[in-house]
């Protein structure tokens, strides 16, 4: 006599009660309408870039056409061409990578260094200090450009590049970007480190530096982008030709009375290229790092 199992009985479940299908239904129609909403908040930003690219394949008088003709008729593939005949274009882009690699360089150094003491060092007066320091944000450029200036003029460096990098070579929104991300590190690391006889340089080095690759991208990134685009710094600073950044060069193709808009749509198009590049090179990071510096 062989026994046999009973077949497993299949339990139907219960149906949901109506409030939580209601919820359920509510949360996926928020779900639908955020979607459509980033949706077209992205074609809206996308715009302008778009513009931006479609004029530079037109004539100047096609630019400015009404209504707006998104495809050219004519596809002029020799602005591209032609832009580097017209300035010293190369000149312009060594430029402005030299002034974007230095002072992106000098504002990580800084910013990390000061962020470590403000986020890991204790001493009187710590968090008074750096409120004070992070509220120099608020002053704006305007309020203390001619000082700046006298400074410098008094100093020898007008028309210098040097300039431009002494006066951006420190930012206090990279400290504070810095510290909101050295707070999420736990501080018994530090306080091992310093029980094994490791110096705060060494903890700074050694330990701190290596476990903010995501903030030190993003503050790269955005101090990158920030130089880069920068017009109002070299267009004071920088006098000779030979010093002018790509975003001071494009203002040869305004005239007195006219501009050709089709030779700045070109070489913006150029100069938005790096930046892109850098932008997908480490997005994942830059992500990462201003989320992960938002949580404190």
């Amino acid at each position: 006599m062989t026994l046999t199992a009973a077949p497993p009985t299949r339990t139907t479940p219960p149906p949901a009660d109506p409030p939580v299908r209601g919820r359920r239904q509510l949360f996926s129609v928020r779900r639908v309408f955020a979607y459509v909403l980033l949706t077209v908040l992205s074609v809206a930003v996308l715009v302008p870039f778009a513009w931006m690219v479609s004029s530079s394949l037109k004539l100047d008088a096609e630019v400015f056409s009404v209504p707006i003709r998104w495809i050219p008729a004519e596809f002029h593939w020799d602005n591209f061409t032609r832009i580097w005949e017209r300035i010293p274009l190369l000149t312009y882009l060594r430029n402005s990578v030299f002034l974007s690699l230095t002072i992106t360089a000098l504002q990580v150094l800084t910013g990390s260094f000061a962020a470590y003491g403000f986020a890991k060092v204790r001493f009187p007066g710590r968090d008074a200090l750096f409120l004070a320091y992070i509220a120099t944000i608020a002053v704006p450029w305007q309020a203390y450009m001619v000082p700046q200036y006298i400074i410098m003029q008094k100093a020898g460096l007008v028309n210098t590049h040097l300039s431009l990098i002494l006066l951006q070579a420190f930012s206090a929104f990279g400290v504070f970007l810095m510290r909101q991300y050295y707070l999420t590190i736990p501080d018994e690391l530090s306080e091992a480190a310093r029980l094994d006889g490791l110096s705060e340089y060494g903890i700074w080095a050694r330990i701190v530096l290596p476990l903010s690759k995501p903030a030190l991208a993003s503050l790269a990134l955005l101090t990158f982008v920030n130089t880069w685009n920068d017009y109002m710094g070299p267009f004071i600073y920088l006098t000779d030709n030979k010093l002018w950044t790509i975003q001071l060069g494009l203002r040869s193709f305004v005239g007195l009375y006219d501009a050709e808009y089709a030779m700045i749509m070109t070489g913006s198009v150029l100069s938005v290229l790096p930046i892109l590049v850098i932008f997908l090179l480490g997005q994942k990071y830059f992500v990462q790092g201003i989320a992960t510096s938002g949580m404190k």
